[in-house]
């Protein structure tokens, strides 16, 4: 049975018969993908490993310090760095928990961290010379709690100034927050650059999460991009090349001198100012002009004007390193 065409089967041939198959091939072949306006400003696959790996060094001073300041085992590790919403940040930890607001000089922004009552609680009961029992989780850290927990806070925010260090950022504790004004701290969906990290001590485990704001982690991003950018690498001769175009404006002492003219002992033993030392070298002969101890060519000292100069009579073959052309 015979293929009926349609008209639109008939143009297509028609065009590709009059040389039009390759832009109808690019015209079959377009696709069309939505785009979320949120997506824009998304951390690059290298800009977060970059992060991963300086706050992963974060981590491992916090379970130092901290370590040494109650002096029990404890481990801190990096789980996720991620962009996410103030609002969604908010929405992930649970409704009784530790939250204090950071304030960050000189931008004057403020960031977030929590921490898990599971771990707030053995800390507290450390510090006050218990055993690091846990407390009743279902009830909230009393003012004199607060105070005690302050310190392991300040803590926190030292290890993160030095982290962030290299945009001189400074990290100063601010206050506790109760869930209900932490809520205005921020606007809910201004972005955030998001860190989570797992604490483990003795006989619990818990969470430490901290909300930087974009304005203040893009400018942590602008400095690891400027990092990570390198210059193509030059080859040998475009080095070289390089090289000696730089060292052509570099100054050099130079040394005209007559060398090998024996004299008697008894003519130097006889030296006084206005003497005149012959020596045993004809006039015309040339003196020789070094550079750097290296026989550059041969000259004679004349004068130009009122200062003195050396024409040059014949260059000498300069000795070339060992390994170079």
């Amino acid at each position: 049975m015979e293929k009926v065409l349609n008209q639109e089967e008939i143009d297509a041939m028609v065009q590709a018969a009059r040389g039009g198959t390759a832009a109808g091939a690019k015209a079959a072949q377009a696709v069309v993908q939505p785009w979320d306006i949120r997506q824009a400003g998304q951390i690059g696959r290298e800009q977060m490993r970059a992060i991963n790996q300086l706050h992963e060094v974060f981590a491992r001073n916090l379970t130092n310090s901290i370590g040494a300041y109650l002096r029990i085992v404890f481990d801190c590790s990096l789980v996720s760095a991620e962009h996410l919403t103030y609002r969604e940040f908010l929405q992930r930890i649970p409704e009784s928990t530790y939250l204090a607001s950071c304030d960050l000089a000189p931008v004057g922004a403020v960031a977030v961290l929590q921490l898990d009552l599971a771990v707030a609680f053995p800390i507290i009961d450390l510090l006050l010379g218990g055993e690091g029992k846990g407390g009743d989780l279902g009830r909230e850290i009393t003012e004199i709690e607060e105070q005690i927990l302050e310190s392991i806070m300040r803590i926190i925010c030292r290890e993160l100034q030095m982290t962030w260090q290299a945009i001189a950022l400074e990290f100063n504790f601010g206050q506790r927050q109760h869930i209900s004004h932490a809520q205005r701290l921020m606007v809910p969906d201004e972005k955030n650059l998001c860190l989570s990290l797992e604490v483990k001590m003795s006989e619990t485990r818990g969470t430490l999460n901290l909300a930087v704001p974009a304005v203040v982690s893009n400018a942590l991003l602008r400095k690891i991009s400027a990092d990570m950018s390198y210059q193509r690498p030059r080859s040998p001769a475009e080095a070289r090349h390089r090289l000696q175009k730089k060292l052509l404006a570099c100054s050099f002492e130079l040394e005209l001198s007559a060398p090998h003219l024996p004299v008697p002992l008894q003519e130097l033993a006889d030296l006084s100012p206005g003497a005149v030392l012959s020596f045993p070298r004809d006039v015309s002969a040339p003196a020789v002009l070094l550079v750097d101890e290296v026989r550059l060519c041969s000259a004679m000292p004349v004068r130009v004007n009122s200062r003195r100069a050396a024409c040059v009579l014949s260059l000498e073959p300069v000795p070339t390193p060992a390994g170079e052309p």
